[in-house]
Formats: C-alpha cells, structure tokens, sequence
C-alpha cells in the first residue's frame, strides 16, 4: 500500500498535473483580471489618451508583424499527414499450426536428407513453444505444410502474393480509391527481396500509374513498418496537396525455415507467423481516421553486441538463419531507453517533464545516487499502446520498463496469441484489436512501438478521428472469444 506520505502524494499529484499541464491558464487568468481592474481606475479618458498617443506607424506595424509571421508559419510548417485507413491479412484455416502439428511437423523434418534439426532440437523448441504465449491459431505459410518445407522461389512468391494482394484488396474495398489514385507506393520486407521488387509486383497486379513514387525496404527488421510510415510521410511533404500513399508491411516467412540445430537460431521457428498490412496514407484530411502526430526513429547499431543481436547467419553446417542473442532483451532495453528519451519532449506534459527534469538535476549535478531516477508515466501523453509482439518476453520487459498495466497490454498480448510475431506488421493487427473492441475514442491518443535488427526502436504517435464502426477486420471471426487467460507455461 506504501507509506501515509507516498499516498498523499498519489492523491496530489491530480491537482499537481492540472496546476503544471494549464500554468499559462493559471498565470494568465490573476494577470487579466488585474488589467481590468486596473483600466476601471484609469477610467475612459485616459484611455483614449493612451490610444491616441500611438503613431498609424505603430498600429501598421502590429497588425503587419503578426500576419507576417502567421503566414511564414503557414507556408513552412509540415504538412499534417492522415491514416485514410488500414487492413490486415486475414489468415485462412487451412494454414492454421497447432502445437501437436507443428511439432510432429519438426520431427518429420529430422528424417529428411540434409536436414540437421535432430530431437533435442525438437525437444527445445517444445519447451519454447509451451513459453511462448503462442495460441493454437497462428498461421504458416503452405509451403510449410510440406515435408520438407519448401524453401524456394516459386513458393515465397506465392505467399507474398497471397499476403500483400489480399491486404491491398481489403483496404481498397474499404477506403474506396482507386489504384490509380495511389501516388506513393512503400513496401518493407526484410528477409525475401526478389527481382522484380514487391513494388513492381504491386503496380503490375492493380495496374497502378507509371509515374507512382515506389520504395522497397528490407533488412530493416521487425521495426520497418513504422519506417515506412516516416518515408511516406517525408514523400508526402513533396507531393501534391491531397495525395495519397500507401504503406505495405509484412515478412515472408517460406524461405526462412531454420533446418539446423543451433538453440539461438531455432526461437523464429517457433515465433514468427504469417501477416501483413496495407495502409492509406493522405495529406488531405477527408474521412481521415487517425493523424500521425510524431514519427520518432533510434538507431544503436554503432555497437557491435546491438548490430549483431539480430543477424542472418549460416550456421557450422551450412543452415541459413536468424541467430537471437542472448543479450537482445538488455539492448532491446537500452534501444527503448534512447526512444523515449527522444519522444518524452515530443508527447508527455509539462508535468512529467519537470518530474523527470528534477530528478535528473538530483541524480546528476547533486551527484545523489540514491534518489530514483523519475520514470515519466506515458499513460498521461496515450490512452493505448501497441507494442511490438515479438514474443512474451519483449512483451514483458516494455510492460516493466515503462510502468504499464495489465490493459494497457493486453491487445500485445493477444495479437501474440492470436497471430503469433508477424513481425512489421504487428503493430496493426494491435490496432485492430483496440477498435474491435471498442475502445477507440475520438481523440484518443495511440503509441505505436517496434524493435527490429540494427539494432533500432522506433515509435509513432498517432490521433484519433473517427473510431471505427464494427468489428471488421482481422479480429472479426475471434473476438469475442478474446481477452483469454494465457499461462506461463502452456501443457498441451
């Protein structure tokens, strides 16, 4: 419960927020008041004095400044940028993978020639799996279903296309526009660019403008989907008033098979899943439904333990993969850490930054080590938060770090459960969870978060406009059967 004295200040700190979020209000209402008064002693008379005083060279000057100024603000500011819309694959049933079939999968996968996953891998990955907050209804892709899977070109073009196509078609039906309306196009994969890129696949398929702006990043990590978003935006600034641009983000998970038996390279088996999501981005605000507040990007890849924490490697026996470090979640921390730090000033009130300014000063130039450093509560700055579901332990660790709640997790957890790490597009599937459930409230605030190799913590802001009306969307058929209890180990 804490101490009398940390409770009184629990319950003031209410007033504290209101005191320090309004202070102009505060300063300005004594201030006026005063004038007032003051110009009722003065009287009439002396102040037609005082007006007649000024020289028309003054009055010219006070209504010309001030326009001047607004009118250089206007032409310089950034243009404001709109979420039109967005929509997540939907997976199907039949690339559904329970525990029992996953892993009578990876067995199988022990008698093919060449493959050198061996029981004990099989046993590792159990254990992961029943730790993993995973449910029984994530997806992987077809090529998977096969022993041994297939790893090739003809099939990782069939999950990309089956992917992104049916994302982009949804998002179309549900915005309206037309491809030819697209202005923008951005695609991020990390671990598949083929030739032809995913842009000119896209164009070609909706038969989109010769002249549409196309980017296709990769090896960008599970955090690219928000640099997406940020490159999008910057290409918007340039374009015409009203344009549109649209954002796709997924991984392709059918090449990307571990066979080998190193443990640091056998946890993206387990994790990753089938996903992807298509955004409608536009500087025009019409039936807008979110404005991008703040796109904030950190980098720590200066450091060899964070640029190689997550890194595509052949293993002793030839095996290409994904090798996690045992130091990821340490510099996933200190990834965070260097975010906030950079958006703390961008969203949080003043009250939480002079909390956070006083107990620098405390720590730092009175060289008191005992005093806490502040953690500044972001719930003030966002009512929902969608945190990168790149496994339970990710999960955890931003849930301790930055003080949030059970709730304020809740549509990580869940999306985890439901659809596994799709990796970039995560976050959406996140978002989506919060509006089917109903939580979204115009002018609600959202943080979005992503990790990804580098090693890089990236996060957006965003606004809310118009709630949506239904359920519609990837959570549409399972809802209802969400919150569910998640155990710390699953026995199946």
């Amino acid at each position: 419960m804490g101490s009398p004295a940390a409770r009184q200040l629990k319950q003031l700190k209410p007033l504290y927020q209101h005191v320090v979020n309004n202070f102009v209000a505060v300063l300005a209402a004594p201030l006026a008041v005063a004038a007032a008064v003051s110009a009722a002693r003065a009287g009439p008379g002396a102040l037609l004095a005082g007006l007649q005083a000024l020289r028309a060279a003054h009055v010219l000057l006070a209504a010309l400044v001030p326009a001047a100024a607004a009118a250089l603000y206007l032409m310089l500011r950034p243009r404001p940028v709109y979420l039109v819309d967005y929509a997540c694959f939907r997976t199907r049933p039949n690339c559904r993978v329970p525990f029992a079939t996953f892993l009578e999968h990876a067995k199988l996968v022990t008698f093919v020639e060449g493959a050198s996953i061996d029981e004990r891998s099989v046993r590792f990955m159990t254990r992961l799996l029943e730790r993993s907050g995973l449910g029984e209804e994530t997806c992987l892709p077809p090529a998977h279903h096969y022993i041994p899977p297939y790893r090739n070109m003809e099939a990782s073009r069939a999950e990309v296309e089956l992917v992104i196509f049916s994302a982009i078609d949804d998002l179309l039906a549900k915005t309206g526009i037309s491809p030819g309306a697209i202005d923008i196009l951005v695609v991020n994969c990390s671990l598949f660019a083929p030739v032809p890129s995913f842009t000119d696949m896209i164009i070609r398929r909706y038969g989109m403008r010769e002249d549409i702006r196309n980017v296709h990043l990769s090896g960008m990590g599970c955090s690219a989907g928000l640099i997406s978003v940020g490159l999008a935006r910057n290409f918007l600034q340039v374009a015409p008033r009203g344009a549109h641009a649209l954002v796709v983000s997924t991984e392709t998970i059918t090449p990307n098979y571990y066979v080998g038996k190193e443990r640091a390279m056998l946890l993206p088996n387990c994790l990753f899943r089938m996903g992807g999501t298509a955004v409608l981005l536009s500087t025009s605000r019409a039936r807008a439904r979110f404005r991008l507040a703040r796109v904030v990007r950190t980098l720590t890849g200066a450091g060899d333990s964070a640029y190689r924490c997550v890194f595509q490697e052949e293993d002793g026996e030839g095996h290409r993969g994904i090798n996690l470090s045992k130091d990821l979640m340490t510099i996933a921390g200190d990834a965070l850490k260097a975010n906030i730090t950079a958006i703390g000033p961008l969203v949080l009130p003043a009250s939480e930054q002079l909390l956070f300014a006083v107990s620098f000063i405390a720590r730092r130039v009175l060289n008191n080590r005992r005093v806490k450093p502040y953690l500044p509560d972001f719930r003030t700055a966002f009512e929902h938060f969608c945190i990168h579901a790149g496994g339970r332990a990710v999960i955890d660790e931003l849930q301790r770090r930055l003080g949030l709640s059970d709730q304020d997790v809740e549509a990580s957890r869940m999306a985890l459960h439901r659809f596994g790490n799709t990796s970039s597009s995560s976050v959406w599937y996140e978002l989506a969870y919060i509006e089917a459930k109903g939580r979204m409230r115009k002018g609600d605030r959202v943080w979005m978060i992503g990790f990804g190799s580098g090693f890089k913590c990236n996060s957006a802001a965003w606004e809310c406009i118009a709630p949506a009306r239904s359920a519609e969307g990837p959570w549409e058929d399972s809802i209802c059967r969400y919150p569910v209890d998640i155990p710390e180990v699953l026995k199946h």
